[in-house]
């Protein structure tokens, strides 16, 4: 299990992202200035840092500086209210992995962070793949043999998920939970509208619906479009 640390003084904010990751699969801690963030960072415990810029007592920038001074690989994706070109720039070359605004999507930030730690592991399984069909969760590119296909995010994300557990039976709750964290009612028709589209995009046997339980990616498929 993963283990991320959460650095965000906004106790709204937190709390969504720290029960977001958990129900992805995260071991979610969280601190809310930058001298605990420090302090926790350094005890080797965690796998990634969620880091917010706008901290009490120190600024994040400091607080990721101080961290590279002593751990160049732990995987800091910040998390801030700062747009800009200039503040992007600034904390990737600050020593950020990756650099996400505010107001963000659950669904973005967990593959972001996701894909830090499959570049962390040096890039293992960062290409999943069923039948003809190719997700690269670095370069959030999908391609159906050599046509590249156009996902949203949240399509990617849900894509993501059929393929990081190809032949599993995904329930409607599960999928629900996981790309869509918080933000939607249990009792919502969103998950099967976007596996329609997924199928209209990616081919029509390539996610099978199991009656009464949910839906299943199958592996060995052999892709055909759905109607335009």
């Amino acid at each position: 299990m993963a283990s991320v640390l959460i650095v965000e003084d906004e106790r709204a904010i937190a709390s969504f992202l720290e029960r977001g990751f958990r129900a992805n699969g995260f071991a979610a801690t969280t601190v809310t200035s930058g001298a605990d963030a420090l302090s926790f960072a350094r005890t080797g415990e965690f796998d990634v840092v969620v880091l917010d810029l706008g901290l009490p007592d120190v600024d994040g920038m400091s607080v990721l500086q101080r961290l590279r001074e002593t751990n160049r690989s732990l995987p800091v994706v910040i998390l801030t209210a700062r747009s800009g070109v200039e503040h992007t720039v600034a904390g990737l070359e600050g020593g950020a992995d990756d650099y996400v605004t505010k107001p963000f999507r659950f669904d973005e930030l967990l593959a972001r962070v996701r894909a830090r730690l499959r570049a962390d592991r040096g890039g293992e399984g960062s290409v999943l793949s069923a039948g003809s069909v190719t997700l690269d969760v670095r370069t959030r590119r999908a391609t159906l043999g050599d046509s590249v296909v156009e996902l949203s995010a949240r399509e990617f994300a849900l894509a993501e998920l059929f393929f990081s557990h190809p032949g599993q039976v995904l329930t409607r709750e599960q999928l629900l939970s996981r790309v869509w964290g918080y933000d939607h009612d249990p009792g919502s028709n969103v998950v099967d509208v976007y596996v329609g589209y997924l199928r209209k995009k990616l081919g029509t046997d390539l996610i099978r619906t199991v009656r009464g339980m949910g839906y299943r990616l199958e592996p060995n498929a052999t892709p055909v479009r759905g109607a335009e």
